[in-house]
């Protein structure tokens, strides 16, 4: 089962699920659009935050990937609940369901102010109520193990891209303006972040889920190799030969981080994984398939955060 089946990393993970002959279930609160359908999933239509929505799961699983959550963080209320809440709802009525394996996606803002490269750990400051909601989630998880041996693996993710990506994120927002010609607002761009390929973070959720090492663990999924957001932003406008961008538009937050990537030593070590797609590489796929899907700009007008 993957809660969040329908969205960007859910719909790879599902491709990849059925590539191995996989019976794949999609527990989400939409049904997917068409860029993303998969014939053979089911979809199942759901709440996480609402354990009367549980019914609908009777059927048994062996293992359970939770990518779901609100995504649109500026409602607190909403991104606590399905971030915290609803994590905690499904964990404890599959507590007794003896499924093989629970993969937990996790957030590398769950770190909060810790220097890079930032190993894994406990200990953290999250700032943001969705870093918060992520944090309390994975000391449930890790509690969890511990006391009744719940096989969960915490993945914490850094920037995922690729095609098929909403156009709410840094990279496809910033391609689709270049596209357009389009004057784009963005920050003065001295940030530097770390982005993985989706394909390595479907093959990474495998493993994981794979694996009889990494039960109780917490472990980073990036590249530790940070890009600075200027270069990437003057790199897609001469690629694509338009876009004008509004630099310093975005205003940085107090105190927000300007360097923050993980250190992969452990995920390498205990999960026999590292990214195999180059950043280039992977843009240039993510590019090509902007350029073949062009999205209407009104669509794509919504600012992309400073956390990008």
């Amino acid at each position: 089962m993957i809660v969040g089946g329908t969205g960007f990393i859910g719909y790879y993970l599902a491709k990849k699920c059925l590539s191995k002959k996989w019976i794949v279930v999609s527990f989400s609160k939409n049904f997917p659009r068409k860029i993303r359908y998969l014939k053979k999933v089911k979809y199942l239509k759901g709440d996480l935050s609402n354990k009367k929505d549980f019914k609908f799961l009777n059927q048994t699983f062996d293992y359970v990937v939770n990518l779901g959550g609100y995504v649109d963080h500026i409602n607190k209320t909403k991104t606590y609940n399905s971030h915290y809440k609803g994590c905690k709802n499904l964990s404890n009525f599959l507590i007794n369901k003896n499924i093989k394996s629970f993969i937990q996606l996790g957030s590398s803002g769950e770190y909060g102010r810790i220097k890079s490269p930032q190993k894994e750990s406990l200990v953290g400051n999250p700032k943001s109520i969705y870093a918060r909601a992520k944090f309390l989630a994975t000391k449930h998880l890790i509690k969890l193990y511990k006391k009744r041996k719940f096989p969960v693996t915490i993945l914490r993710l850094y920037q995922a891209y690729g095609p098929k990506q909403d156009i709410n994120r840094f990279i496809p927002i910033t391609i689709n303006a270049c596209i357009k010609k389009k004057i784009f607002d963005c920050s003065d761009g001295k940030q530097f972040r770390d982005f993985v390929h989706v394909e390595d973070v479907v093959t990474a959720i495998i493993k994981s889920i794979e694996s009889l090492k990494t039960k109780g663990e917490i472990l980073n999924i990036g590249s530790g190799k940070p890009k600075k957001i200027k270069d990437i932003i003057n790199y897609l406008v001469k690629r694509l030969k338009g876009g004008i961008p509004n630099w310093g538009k975005i205003k940085l937050r107090k105190g927000e981080i300007i360097k923050i990537y993980p250190d992969i030593t452990k995920t390498k070590k205990i999960l026999k994984w590292s990214p195999k797609i180059k950043f280039k590489k992977g843009l240039e796929d993510t590019i090509k398939y902007y350029e073949k899907n062009k999205t209407n700009w009104l669509k794509c007008k919504k600012i992309w955060s400073q956390d990008n």
